[in-house]
């Protein structure tokens, strides 16, 4: 996964600079995903996810709080949601194909 999202970055496979930085962005993405989908360990299945939010979080360093920023004339913006929004109807899908245990009936 760090291979992937160094590659992703424009990050150079032989770069170790910023290895510690991105581990520590995956482990955080990874721990928030298990927590959004209820699970112990991310489903290899949506393991996608930590590399996208994890860009995206990379990527946001520097600029956490901000909703936009300008400099000569460039201007950047960013929702307020949630790094994960762009993914929530793919971990509701999986958190609806997974669930466990019964239903539970008052008659």
């Amino acid at each position: 996964m760090l291979e992937q999202i160094k590659k992703l970055l424009g990050i150079e496979l032989s770069d170790r600079s910023q290895d510690d930085l991105l581990k520590t962005i995956i482990d955080l993405t990874s721990s928030r995903l298990c927590v959004l989908c209820d699970c112990e360990e991310v489903p290899k299945v949506l393991q996608y996810i930590i590399t996208e939010v994890s860009v995206i979080r990379f990527n946001r360093i520097g600029s956490e709080g901000f909703t936009s920023h300008g400099v000569e004339g460039e201007s950047i913006s960013w929702n307020d949601d949630s790094d994960f929004t762009g993914f929530m109807s793919d971990i509701l899908a999986w958190k609806q194909n997974n669930r466990t245990g019964g239903v539970l009936r008052f008659l």
